[in-house]
């Protein structure tokens, strides 16, 4: 029986990752006050929450197969990132300032061109950074500019 509705499922991956914030192009006091503690080498234990939407197969009784998914987030991004330095390690954030905000937006990428068209709807990195106390949680979704 095939539904007719859009069922959204998830599959959350974790990994574990030092980084710093640090923008080159301010200087070491302007670094401190827009970053505060998180201006030094720190580390998180990350989440990577992938959202993916679509009709339910008839034959599978999925939307998309989740194990499949868990492999595409492992390939395109765990291995790349987990144990790692995000600032001097993973050659596709080189030049990135390694936020939240950021590693989802480039996520995003790399899971997109690995799914179906259309089958991705939000990236997230749910972290807390123990360096400053804040609470950082972003998302990337395909609703979003």
């Amino acid at each position: 029986m095939t539904s007719p509705a859009t069922v959204l499922v998830s599959r959350r991956e974790t990994f574990n990752a030092a980084h710093q914030l640090r923008n080159p192009r301010l200087s070491d006091e302007e670094n401190r006050r827009l970053f505060g503690k998180c201006v030094n080498l720190h580390g998180h234990n990350y989440a990577l929450d992938a959202v993916v939407a679509g009709k339910i197969d008839d034959t599978s009784g999925y939307v998309l197969d989740l194990k499949w998914l868990s492999d595409v987030m492992h390939q395109q991004i765990i291995q790349h990132v987990d144990h790692r330095n995000l600032n001097t390690d993973v050659p596709w954030l080189a030049g990135l300032i390694p936020t939240a905000e950021n590693l989802a937006v480039t996520f995003w990428e790399r899971l997109q061109r690995e799914l179906p068209d259309g089958a991705l709807r939000s990236v997230r990195t749910p972290l807390r950074c123990q360096a400053s106390g804040r609470s950082a949680r972003r998302t990337r979704s395909s609703r979003s500019p």
